[in-house]
C-alpha cells in the first residue's frame, strides 16, 4: 500500500515513512491509493472471530509487507486487550464503550497501535524521534501513555491551560521520563497550528527528527476502524445495518468509521455529532467549509474549530457534496442539552453518559426520531469520571474512581507554561 498527499504535491510514501513523517511534506495528510475490501468470509463469520483476528485482518492491508506478520499480530494484540462491549441503553439505542482501555479514552487504540508501529520502525534508527502531538483532552494521555519509556522516542504533548478536565490533565502531565507537557495559554487550535508550523519549520526540523501522533498521522487514524468491527460482531440484528452516531471533533475517529464503511462494513448511516464548534453541521447545509475559532465546552475533547481530518472524508467521497450527504448527517448540541441528556438517560435507563457520549446519544436520538424503524449506536469515547462535575451534578450519583486513574490524582502535576506563539514552542524545542 502506497499513501499520496491530500495535497497532492509529494512523493508517494509507504506506511513505514507515513507513520515516520507524520505529514506529507507538502503539509497534505497521507491517504491510501486505494481502499482495500474487506473479505466478505470475515463479516460472515466475524462472531466467531478474536478481536486480534479481526483488527490484524482489518490493518494488514494498509500495512502491507512493512511489518512482519507475527510482529504485527503482536502489535494489534497488544493494542486491543482490553474489553469494547456493545451495552444496549434502550431498544433502539446502544453504546459501544470505548473507556475500558488504560487511560478511559477511545484513543488508547490508535496511540497504542502507533507506539508500537513506531518503535518497530526505530529499532534499528540511531537518531532520536520526536512525537509532537495537540491534545483538546483525551490525545494527550493516551499518547503520553501508549509511547511511556519507548526506546528512541521523546513525547512533546501540547495542550490548552484550563481546558481539559482534571483527570485528563493528571494523565499527561505526571509521568515524566520521556514525556513533557507544554501548559499553552491559548486553545486547542493553537496548540494545533503551533504544531503545524513546528512540522514546517526548517531550524526545528534540522535539529529534531519530528513525527506526530495525533490523528493526522496514518498510524493513529487507520486502527480506529477495528472499533467498528468489532460493533458489527456484537449487533445482533445483522439484517438491519447499525446507524452509528460518532462525537466529532478533529473527525479523525469518525472519518476511520466511514473509511470502514467504504471497505464494505454494512453501517447503515453515519452521524458527526457535534457540540457549539459545528463547522462541519455549517458545511452540510451550506457546502461552505468554513473554520472557526474554538469555543470552549463541556465536551472538551471535541473543541476543534478547525477539524484536520474532515479532508481525508471528502477524500472518501472524490469531494463530490451529494455523495457525502447521502452517507452523513450531522447535529448540533448545546452544553444544555448535554447536560439534560445526562439527566434523562440516567433517569430513565440507569446508564451514565459522559459529556462526548452524551452529544453522540442525542445526536442519535434526534436522527432515529425521523426514521423510527432503525436503531443505531453512538460512541462512548470516555469513562464519565473524566468529567465528575458535570455527571455528578446531572445524576446525583457519587462515581467510583477506577484504579486505573486512582494512584495518579495525587501525583504531582509537571508542566510548561508557554504562550500560544509558534516562537514559544520554537525556542523550548531548540533548546531541548
Amino acid at each position: 500500500m502506497k499513501y499520496y498527499s491530500t495535497n497532492k504535491n509529494s512523493e508517494l510514501a509507504s506506511f513505514k515513512e507515513a507513520t515516520i513523517k507524520g505529514q506529507a511534506p507538502d503539509k497534505g495528510l497521507y491517504f491510501p491509493e486505494t481502499i482495500p475490501q474487506v473479505d466478505k468470509g470475515l463479516l460472515g463469520n466475524i462472531e466467531e472471530l478474536s478481536n486480534e483476528t479481526i483488527a490484524f485482518n482489518v490493518i494488514k492491508p494498509y500495512v502491507g509487507n512493512e511489518i512482519e506478520e507475527k510482529d504485527l499480530l503482536r502489535i494489534v494484540s497488544e493494542t486491543v486487550n482490553f474489553p469494547i462491549p456493545l451495552v444496549k441503553v434502550n431498544e433502539q439505542i446502544f453504546s459501544l464503550e470505548l473507556f475500558h482501555g488504560p487511560t478511559l479514552a477511545f484513543k488508547d487504540v490508535g496511540a497504542r497501535f502507533m507506539s508500537r508501529c513506531l518503535g518497530y520502525f526505530l529499532k534499528d534508527e540511531e537518531k532520536k524521534v520526536t512525537v509532537l502531538v495537540a491534545t483538546s483532552g483525551d490525545t494527550g494521555g493516551a499518547v503520553a501513555n501508549g509511547f511511556y519509556n519507548v526506546p528512541g522516542v521523546d513525547v512533546v504533548i501540547l495542550y490548552p491551560s484550563g481546558k481539559v478536565s482534571p483527570v485528563q490533565e493528571k494523565q499527561l502531565t505526571t509521568l515524566g521520563k520521556n514525556i513533557t507537557a507544554l501548559e499553552v495559554e491559548g486553545t486547542f487550535d493553537d496548540c494545533q497550528q503551533m504544531v503545524k508550523q513546528a512540522f514546517a519549520d526548517s531550524d526545528v526540523n534540522q535539529k529534531l527528527f519530528l513525527t506526530s501522533a495525533n490523528s493526522i498521522n496514518v498510524a493513529r487514524w487507520l486502527p480506529q476502524q477495528f472499533y467498528y468491527f468489532f460493533a458489527y460482531k456484537q449487533w445482533a440484528d445483522k439484517k438491519n445495518r447499525p446507524v452509528v452516531s460518532v462525537p466529532s471533533g478533529n473527525f479523525g475517529n469518525i472519518c476511520a468509521g466511514i473509511l470502514a464503511k467504504q471497505s464494505g462494513l454494512p453501517i447503515d448511516h453515519f452521524i458527526a455529532a457535534c457540540n457549539i464548534n459545528d463547522v462541519v453541521t455549517g458545511y452540510l447545509q451550506t457546502s461552505n467549509f468554513k473554520p472557526q475559532t474554538a469555543k470552549p465546552t463541556l465536551s472538551n475533547a471535541m473543541d476543534v474549530g478547525s477539524p484536520s481530518n474532515f479532508i481525508r472524508i471528502l477524500e472518501i467521497f472524490h469531494h463530490q457534496f451529494p455523495e457525502l450527504k447521502n452517507n452523513l448527517s450531522s447535529f448540533t448540541v448545546t452544553d444544555d442539552e448535554t447536560l439534560a441528556t445526562i439527566k434523562r438517560v440516567f433517569e430513565q435507563y440507569n446508564y451514565t453518559l459522559d459529556p462526548h457520549g452524551a452529544v453522540g446519544y442525542l445526536a442519535l436520538e434526534k436522527y432515529l426520531s425521523d426514521h423510527p424503524n432503525k436503531k443505531g449506536l453512538f460512541l462512548e469515547t470516555a469513562h464519565p469520571v473524566k468529567f465528575p462535575d458535570a455527571v455528578e451534578k446531572m445524576t446525583g450519583k457519587k462515581l467510583e474512581i477506577p484504579s486505573a486513574i486512582r494512584s495518579i490524582m495525587s501525583s504531582k502535576k509537571k508542566s510548561i507554561n508557554i504562550n500560544p506563539i509558534f516562537n514559544s514552542l520554537k525556542d523550548y524545542l531548540l533548546a531541548r
